[in-house]
C-alpha cells in the first residue's frame, strides 16, 4: 500500500548549502514526520556543467549534521537519463515540442519587443521542414521546447487545470489554484549542454518516486504552473504543493548561492551546533 505522505528535498550540487536549504528542507522533513510519512533526499545533478561531487558530499555533510535522515538510496538524476527521455520522446510524438534553434540572446530581444514588453513569456513554433533539416545537417545547437500551442490543443483549453496550495505562493495564492501555463511560455525541455531541463525531469521524478506534496520554496511557486500541464500531457498523477516563505538576510535580500550566503559549513565552522541553527530556524 502506497504511503499516504511521501515528500522530497531535491537540492542540485552546484554549491555548499546554506540557511535557506537548511529551512526547507527541515520543512519537508518535520512534515513528513509530523504526518508519520516518508521524507525522500534527490539530488538533482543534470546540469553537468555546473555540478561537481564535492557538493554532494557536502549535501549529505549538511544534512547530517542538521540531523536529518532519509531514504536508501538516493535517486540521482544523473543516474536516470533514459527516465526523460522516454518521457521527451512521448512528448515528441503527439507533436507537443519542437526543435528552436534560436540563442538566449536573441530570444531575449524577442521578448523585449513583445507588446507587453519583457514581462511576455516567449512563444514560438517549429521551423518548415526544409530550414529544420538544414540547420539539423550543418550541426547547429537547438533546444526542445514545450509547445503551448500544441499542449493547449490536445487538452482542449488550459481551464482544467488546477493544483490543490497548501502553503502559500508570494501572491498569497492558497487552496485550489488555476494554474495558468502560459505565463511560462514555451519552456525549454532539454538542451544540448545540459540535456534533460529542470520542469521535464521534477514532474518524472515526483511521479516515479510516488511524491505526494511537494514542499519547497515560494521561489518555485510559477514552476508549478508548467509543471501541472507537463503531468497532464504525460499523465502523471499531481502531487499537493506546498510553498514555503524564504529565508531573507539582514540585508533583506534572499540566501542564494550567487549572493555568497554563509554557507552551513562557515556556519558550523564558527561553532554554531545544529540544535541553535534549528532553533534559529524556529525548528526546536
Amino acid at each position: 500500500m502506497a504511503a499516504r505522505f511521501v515528500t522530497r528535498f531535491a537540492p542540485s550540487p552546484t554549491g555548499r548549502l546554506h540557511r535557506g536549504h537548511a529551512f526547507s528542507a527541515l520543512c519537508a522533513h518535520e512534515a513528513a514526520r509530523a504526518a508519520g510519512g516518508r521524507f525522500l533526499l534527490r539530488i538533482e545533478d543534470i546540469d553537468a556543467t555546473r555540478c561537481r561531487s564535492e557538493y554532494e558530499a557536502g549535501i549529505y555533510e549538511d544534512l547530517a549534521w542538521l540531523g536529518l535522515s532519509w531514504e536508501q538510496p538516493v535517486r540521482r538524476q544523473s543516474e536516470h537519463l533514459a527516465d526523460y527521455r522516454a518521457a521527451l520522446e512521448a512528448l515528441a510524438r503527439e507533436g507537443l515540442v519542437y526543435r528552436c534553434f534560436r540563442t538566449r540572446k536573441e530570444i531575449l530581444a524577442e521578448i523585449g519587443h513583445a507588446p507587453h514588453g519583457a514581462m511576455e513569456a516567449f512563444r514560438g513554433g517549429p521551423l518548415p521542414p526544409d530550414e529544420e533539416a538544414r540547420r539539423l545537417a550543418a550541426g547547429e545547437a537547438f533546444a526542445w521546447r514545450l509547445s503551448l500551442s500544441a499542449a493547449e490543443v490536445r487538452l482542449g483549453g488550459f481551464g482544467g487545470l488546477t493544483f490543490v496550495e497548501e502553503g502559500e505562493g508570494p501572491r498569497g495564492e492558497t487552496g485550489t489554484v488555476q494554474a495558468s501555463p502560459e505565463l511560462g511560455g514555451d519552456v525549454v525541455l532539454a538542451r544540448k549542454d545540459v540535456g534533460v531541463a529542470y520542469h521535464l525531469a521534477v514532474v518524472v521524478d515526483d511521479a516515479l518516486q510516488g511524491i505526494t506534496h511537494v514542499i519547497r520554496g515560494q521561489d518555485l511557486f510559477e514552476a508549478a504552473h508548467v509543471q501541472r500541464l507537463l503531468q497532464a500531457l504525460l499523465g502523471l498523477p499531481t502531487p499537493v504543493y506546498r510553498h514555503h516563505r524564504l529565508l531573507t538576510g539582514p540585508d533583506g535580500k534572499r540566501y542564494a548561492k550567487r549572493d555568497k550566503a554563509e554557507t552551513l559549513a562557515e556556519i558550523r565552522a564558527r561553532g554554531v551546533t545544529a540544535a541553535e541553527l534549528r532553533r534559529e530556524l524556529s525548528f526546536d
